[in-house]
C-alpha cells in the first residue's frame, strides 16, 4: 500500500507489503480472551436432584354399545330402552369426564329415521364421539 509522506524525498516504488504485527495481535488478545471465557460458560452447579416418576395417568374413555335392530328397537349396551330413556342416559353420560365414546350399531334393514334421532339425542347432550359399527364385506 503506498502512503503519502509531507517530506519532498522522492520514493522509488509504493510500499507493497502488509504489517502483520497489529493483525496478530489484535488476533492473541482475542484468543486470550476466549481462553479467559470459555471455562465460565461451561460452569455449572452440581445437584443431587429427586428422583421422580411422571407418568401421566390417562383415563381410557368408557364406551356405549347402541345397537338398532332391524324393527327400530334400540339396545344400550345389550339392555332393551326407549328412545326417552336412552336420551335420559346419554345427558348422564355427557356430563362424565372423560366422556364415554358411543359405538352405534344399526341393522341395515333399520329406517334412517332411527338412527338420525339416536345422533340427535346423543349431540344434544353433547357427545361428540360417535362411531358406526359395520362388517367388512367378504373377499372374493
Amino acid at each position: 500500500m503506498a502512503f503519502a509522506s509531507f517530506d519532498r524525498k522522492p520514493t522509488a516504488a509504493p510500499m507493497n507489503d502488509i504489517n502483520m504485527v497489529p493483525l496478530i495481535d489484535v488476533m492473541l488478545v482475542l484468543l486470550v480472551i476466549f481462553i479467559i471465557t470459555a471455562p465460565l460458560l461451561t460452569h455449572a452447579v452440581k445437584l443431587d436432584l429427586p428422583k421422580a416418576d411422571s407418568h401421566v395417568n390417562q383415563l381410557k374413555p368408557d364406551k356405549i354399545e347402541f345397537a338398532i335392530d332391524a324393527t327400530g328397537a334400540r339396545f344400550w349396551n345389550g339392555e332393551p330402552v326407549t328412545r326417552a330413556e336412552a336420551a335420559a342416559r346419554f345427558a348422564a353420560e355427557g356430563q362424565r369426564s372423560p366422556q364415554p365414546e358411543v359405538h352405534l350399531r344399526a341393522d341395515q334393514a333399520v329406517p334412517y329415521r332411527h338412527v338420525a334421532e339416536t345422533l340427535a339425542d346423543a349431540a344434544r347432550a353433547g357427545l361428540p364421539k360417535i362411531g358406526f359399527v359395520s362388517e367388512p364385506e367378504p373377499t372374493r
